[in-house]
């Protein structure tokens, strides 16, 4: 172990008790600190004495003794000095070769309460006693403050760091590896903050980059900075002797900067604009109003689309409609979610659009399905429509899983889910927002449109068409997420036939172009199934009049 006891002595603290007759209760070490196990006092190593309360002393972590010999790590050139400095014993195997290595923890009273031990032979770690309540490794050797610390990713890398500057500078290295690494930093972050600079080394693989980078935020501006290496980590620099590289590296470490953070001037910021004016754009339905122009084309590939409505006012209509136009008019892919739609229902709807003939409205007992076979058969030679067979609420990971899989297995172009509520039971505990938040990053990670239908609440207003984005069922994210937001209404009591059959469609959302308000209207043909381009009822009811 690295801090040697030199001397024991009385504990003051005991003595003003009555205690400690033989004076020999304070144990004094090399490394200037001392501390009495009788009472829990500590002098640090700057001579600033103070008592361990309850909080800072486990009594339920019992000292631990390693097993084994300082000397040597050969094969990774760390010398028998710095072994002995961190407190690292080496055990031997029958072969007479070193099997074992010993990494001891440490609490903040210097008691050895635990140990990492890695079997050479596999490369597998176990824990003697516990890590509980210790500090990172080898941070017992060095006071708060200075200049320099060095954070690593392992026991063995923060010895090699050791090794290349002569165990002159601190370094330390968290407890599990990057998995741990934030929590561990966390921890021990109030000690890490007392010095100017603390130099992250960690392994430069993905984990290590992706620990990186959830620990650099939690230290002080200008405070930390971080270390690219052109090997795996610092124990491969210096297996491969690359001392000087190293340090080179170390000094040259640059100062945080979220990767996320770009700055305009950066070439990167350029390849965006220019990636922005080429995604593709998906056009709609030409019936539907002047949505194409407002929307500047459509909908472009990596967004989320919303399309907002009351109950029975059309959205899954459209939403049909809109899905025939994509394939046959545009070659889209499609991978249709429809929650409340069975199979069968499904196809009819599809095959009725493509037939021309409202089939729902066919008396089933009387019903020749031949002739609707050369319909079915023709919309199927695009086998462009790929449809989830599930009613109800799904458990949501599986869901997402599948919605995964038909962008990124089957490659569709856009998917569709109607409706929100059901692939969510409730925005209990933020399912809602969890959900609308993983169809983003699907979006933007695989280029798919994802097209949302979304139950609105009933207005608390006698105008069916005063509706607005507000008006959603569930969080504020499912129009905050979303890149558009189309809101469908009808008033479907009207005495009027055309008036009951006719929709308004207002675009209350577009984030490419930033243009809102009403986009036209939709007329639901009863005996096609289909919606068609029509126009303001009071319009309608003057030219029927002129007529």
């Amino acid at each position: 172990m690295t801090s040697q006891v030199v001397s024991r002595t009385p504990c003051p603290k005991c003595r003003e008790a009555g205690n400690d007759t033989q004076g020999n209760n304070l144990i004094n070490y090399d490394d200037g600190h001392s501390y009495c196990y009788a009472c829990n006092y500590l002098i640090k190593g700057d001579g600033e004495s103070m008592p361990l309360d309850s909080a800072t002393i486990r009594t339920d972590q019992p000292t631990i003794t390693l097993q084994g010999i300082a000397g040597p790590i050969k094969d990774r050139r760390i010398s028998e000095e710095i072994v002995r400095k961190f407190g690292v014993t080496l055990e031997k195997g029958d072969n007479g070769e070193y099997s074992r290595h010993n990494y001891p923890y440490f609490t903040s009273d210097v008691r050895l309460v635990g140990a990492k031990v890695r079997t050479v032979s596999n490369k597998q770690f176990h824990v003697n006693g516990t890590l509980d309540g210790t500090g990172l490794f080898g941070q017992h050797l060095w006071r708060e403050g200075g200049r320099y610390v060095t954070v690593t990713e392992g026991e063995a890398d923060a010895l090699a760091v050791a090794e290349m500057f002569d165990g002159k500078w601190p370094v330390v290295s968290i407890k599990r590896g990057s998995a741990s690494a934030l929590k561990d930093i966390k921890e021990n972050l109030e000690w890490l903050e007392t010095f100017e600079n603390v130099i992250i080394c960690f392994d430069m693989d993905d984990a290590g980059k992706k620990a990186a980078d959830a620990v650099l935020p939690l230290f002080s501006h200008n405070k930390v900075r971080v270390v690219t290496l052109p090997y795996k980590d610092a124990g491969e620099m210096l297996k491969h002797g690359k001392v000087k590289e190293f340090t080179s590296a170390w000094w040259d470490a640059k100062p945080y900067r979220p990767v996320d953070v770009v700055s305009f001037s950066d070439d990167k910021c350029w390849e965006a604009f220019v990636k922005r004016g080429t995604e593709e754009i998906i056009p709609l339905p030409e019936a539907y109003g002047s949505l194409n122009a407002m929307m500047n084309g459509g909908i472009a590939a990596g967004e989320v689309t919303v399309i907002g409505a009351l109950t029975s006012v059309g959205k899954t209509t459209m939403v049909f409609n809109l899905l025939y136009d994509m394939v046959l008019q545009s070659g889209k892919k499609i991978g249709a979610v429809f929650l409340e739609s069975d199979l069968g229902e499904t196809v009819e709807k599809i095959v009725s659009l493509h037939s021309g003939e409202n089939i729902s409205l066919v008396d089933p007992n009387s019903r020749d399905n031949s002739l609707y076979r050369e319909y079915y058969d023709d919309f199927g030679s695009h086998d462009n429509v790929h449809i989830l067979e599930h009613l109800g609420m799904s458990d949501v990971d599986d869901l997402f899983a599948k919605m995964r899989w038909m962008a990124k297995g089957i490659d569709c172009d856009v998917l569709v889910v109607d409706p929100l509520h059901a692939a969510v039971k409730s925005d209990e505990n933020g399912t809602i927002d969890a959900f609308m938040d993983r169809c983003l990053k699907l979006a933007k990670e695989t280029g798919v449109s994802v097209v949302i239908i979304s139950h609105m609440r009933k207005p608390q207003v006698k105008d069916p068409h005063d509706v607005n984005e507000y008006d959603m069922k569930g969080s504020g994210s499912i129009n905050q997420i979303a890149f558009n937001t189309i809101l469908l209404s009808r008033d479907k009591m009207s005495e009027d036939d055309y008036t009951r059959n006719s929709t308004l469609v207002q675009l209350v959302k577009c984030r490419r172009t930033g243009r809102t308000g009403r986009a036209g209207w939709l007329f639901y043909e009863t005996e096609t199934g289909r919606m068609v381009q029509g126009q303001a009822p009071e319009i309608q009811a003057v030219e029927n009049e002129e007529f």
